[in-house]
């Protein structure tokens, strides 16, 4: 190897600007407009697919990146899968990709006020900087199974691997 070579992981990354991909609040991605069809490729973009610190998501290669744009988050949880109940309860949830989360401390849930509506937005972290949209009745769902929690009066939330996650306020 020559004493000049630059191994691949200090490269920079080709970037190769915007590209006329998005991602719509309900999980469909778009690519010039029109829905990508195959759920693999959905996938394999997915599977490439980061955020950095200032919001910007984007497609990234060994080699290359590409930003895209998300409406709201690039994931939608769309089915819920409780074991257990109290502190000994476990959350699955299912993406609209077909990756199973489990809530925890790896995975925290959140919700987060629409700014539009004031509806409660509820999120959960599918890997670094990557969340998923709670689709509603995955949310009704998850507020069945709500409990007022221990050390704040009037807050209703769920357990999971042992952490409590705040939904909202009784009423």
């Amino acid at each position: 190897m020559r004493g000049d070579a630059v191994s691949p992981a200090e490269r920079p990354l080709l970037f190769c600007g915007d590209i006329d991909m998005r991602i719509a609040r309900d999980g469909t991605w778009f690519y010039q407009g029109s829905p990508i069809p195959r759920p693999a490729l959905v996938k394999l973009f997915a599977s490439v697919l980061q955020r950095d610190e200032d919001g910007d998501y984007w497609l990234k290669t060994p080699v290359e990146k590409a930003r895209i744009q998300v409406e709201d988050a690039p994931f939608v949880a769309v089915e819920l899968s409780a074991e257990g109940e109290g502190r000994d309860q476990t959350l699955t949830f299912r993406t609209n990709l077909d990756e199973h989360v489990t809530a925890g401390p790896e995975h925290p849930l959140r919700v987060a006020e629409d700014p539009e509506s004031g509806e409660p937005s509820p999120y959960l972290k599918v890997r670094e900087g990557l969340e998923a949209l709670i689709a509603r009745p995955v949310y009704y769902e998850l507020a069945g199974l709500a409990e007022e929690s221990d050390s704040e009066p009037d807050t209703l939330g769920v357990w999971s691997e042992g952490v409590f996650f705040p939904l909202g306020q009784a009423k």
